[in-house]
């Protein structure tokens, strides 16, 4: 917020974005500086045998800067402090990383090359103290933001509340004096209803011992009707009686004739198939229809395939392609046939 400005949710990560971005640019290239002019420090101050470890101590202390400075702006983005202890580590680690920048230039008395060497250091702390100002007032802002939303918001609910009370209290007085002239209407309306009763009464008294005789006949008439209906429903019932009688008789001694006429068909078949079986070998080839009747009769007494074959004088095959038949209807006669052969 800048002079009364109101600044939207939009504008304050835009604005955050770019603070990262431009933060993280300035670090970036303060510790590629850093690395690049402190190395060569630490390796004329080091053995020849360690030289090689001498890029570790600008990347030790940039690591310190980096930490210090992702950790402030996740503490600035929460609106928390980490006390006096970040702030000894952002100033510490700051003042190390200018001291190496400038030391060589420093020992060599170069006034200039130590203003040089200083700049990216300098730009790096004051752009970390800056960032964390920066970062604190953005979460200040976005603090006012959600609050002035939330006021908002309860502003608007409140209005919402106040139309709909005003608009049940005015549907209230409606229904009031709705309730009221139908109230009215109502006390007219029995005052009518009970005229109209009256009249209706006196209109009902007369008609009723008009109608008295006449119930009375249509009474008897119609008791003398249901004595009638109950006499056809007897009779009729009778009947259908005697007739479902008759039909369970007649389906009896239909089932009775047909298990008869089963019981005589299944011992002429056995007497048939016994004569078949009795009359041995074959001593000249059946006709066909002779042969199946055989073979059926040899199939249903169990007997080998050859044997029936010796029966009704056809060949094995044939033989064993009918009894195929009768263990698998569905099955090809001629394939089997065949392979019986």
């Amino acid at each position: 917020m800048d002079g009364g400005r109101r600044v939207n949710s939009d504008q304050i990560r835009s604005a955050e974005r770019a603070l990262s971005v431009g933060t993280w640019l300035i670090v970036a290239g303060a510790m590629l500086y850093s690395i690049l002019t402190v190395t060569p420090l630490a390796a004329e101050h080091t053995a020849r045998e360690w030289a090689w470890t001498a890029p570790i101590l600008p990347l030790v202390v940039d690591a310190a800067v980096v930490i210090v400075v992702r950790l402030d702006a996740a503490l600035a983005r929460l609106g928390g402090r980490g006390g006096w202890w970040p702030v000894v580590l952002r100033w510490m680690t700051g003042a190390m990383t200018l001291a190496l920048n400038v030391a060589d230039s420093a020992l060599n008395g170069d006034a200039v090359g130590v203003a040089v060497h200083a700049v990216a250091p300098l730009l790096l702390i004051v752009t970390a103290e800056t960032g964390l100002a920066y970062r604190r007032a953005i979460t200040r802002a976005v603090t006012e933001l959600e609050a002035r939303q939330q006021a908002e918001r309860q502003a608007r609910e409140r209005a919402a509340a106040d139309r709909r009370e005003a608009a049940e209290r005015r549907a209230r007085e409606e229904r009031e004096h709705a309730a009221m002239l139908a109230r009215e209407q109502r006390e007219h309306e029995a005052t009518l209803a009970r005229e109209q009763v009256e009249r209706e009464e006196r209109r009902w008294r007369e008609e009723q011992e008009r109608r008295a005789a006449v119930e009375a006949a249509e009474r008897e008439e119609r008791e003398r009707r249901e004595r009638e209906r109950v006499q056809r429903e007897r009779e009729r019932e009778r009947a259908e009686r005697d007739t479902a009688e008759r039909r369970a008789r007649e389906a009896a001694e239909r089932a009775e004739r047909e298990r008869r006429e089963q019981r005589e068909r299944e011992e002429r078949a056995e007497r048939e198939r016994a004569a078949l079986l009795a009359a041995g070998p074959a001593a000249e080839k059946q006709s066909e229809e002779q042969a199946r009747l055989t073979v059926r009769a040899a199939f249903d007494a169990g007997l080998p395939v050859r044997a029936a074959a010796e029966l009704c004088g056809w060949s094995v095959g044939w033989v064993s392609a009918r009894y195929a038949e009768h263990r698998d209807p569905g099955t090809g006669g001629a394939e089997l046939a065949i392979a019986g052969r």
